[in-house]
Formats: C-alpha cells, sequence, structure tokens
C-alpha cells in the first residue's frame, strides 16, 4: 500500500492551499479516506475524512474553509483548505481505513505565516 501527499507549503494567513494524495494497492473504492493533521506538541487530530458513500465529516475547526472530496477513478483524495489562519500549522497527514486496517501517508508540512 502507498500513499503518496503533495501540495503542502509555506502560505500567508488568509491565503489557500490544496492537499492531494494519490493511494495505490488497495481497493480505493470501498475505503474511508481523510486527513490528520499533528502540530508541535499536539496529538493527531482529524482534519476531513470522506467515506466510501461519500459521507463527509470535519473537524469543527475547520468547518467552511476546508473542502475534502474523492475521484476513485484516480485513486486520489483531495484537501482544498482556504482563508487558513496560523493555528491550522501542521504536518498533514493522508490516511485509509479499510477492512479495519489504517494506512497512513508520510505527512506534508504545511505552514501558514506572515
Amino acid at each position: 500500500v502507498q500513499l503518496v501527499e503533495s501540495g503542502g507549503g509555506l502560505v500567508q494567513p488568509g491565503g489557500s492551499l490544496k492537499l492531494s494524495c494519490v493511494v495505490s494497492g488497495i481497493g480505493f473504492n470501498i475505503a474511508t479516506v481523510g486527513w490528520y493533521r499533528q502540530a508541535p506538541g499536539k496529538e493527531r487530530e482529524l482534519v476531513a475524512d470522506i467515506s466510501h458513500a461519500s459521507a463527509i465529516n470535519y473537524a469543527d475547526s475547520v468547518k467552511g474553509r476546508f473542502t475534502i472530496s474523492r475521484n476513485n477513478a484516480e485513486n486520489r483524495v483531495s484537501l482544498d483548505m482556504n482563508n487558513l489562519v496560523p493555528e491550522d500549522t501542521a504536518a498533514y497527514y493522508c490516511h485509509v481505513l479499510i477492512l479495519r486496517s489504517n494506512y497512513w501517508g508520510q505527512g506534508t508540512q504545511v505552514t501558514v505565516s506572515s
């Protein structure tokens, strides 16, 4: 199983970024896929996920600013992040849950700073 993330970087407050994760080696169509993040000194937390039936969960802190989507034809899950704030600074991890097994990407850093 491989999860390849892209799209992190440095952005000013109020800016936007898009994260993307391409998954291979599993049945993407039946998996719940999503994004977690971990800031220094804090626990990893769910940002957003989307089930195989396209049911979506968002953390309260990102509702209205972030949008998760999946493309089953490309085995891709994306996270559009708008109106970013410094508190969004963290390492972001792609996550796959399938048949009660968890898989993680290597992480991509998002830094929001002026």
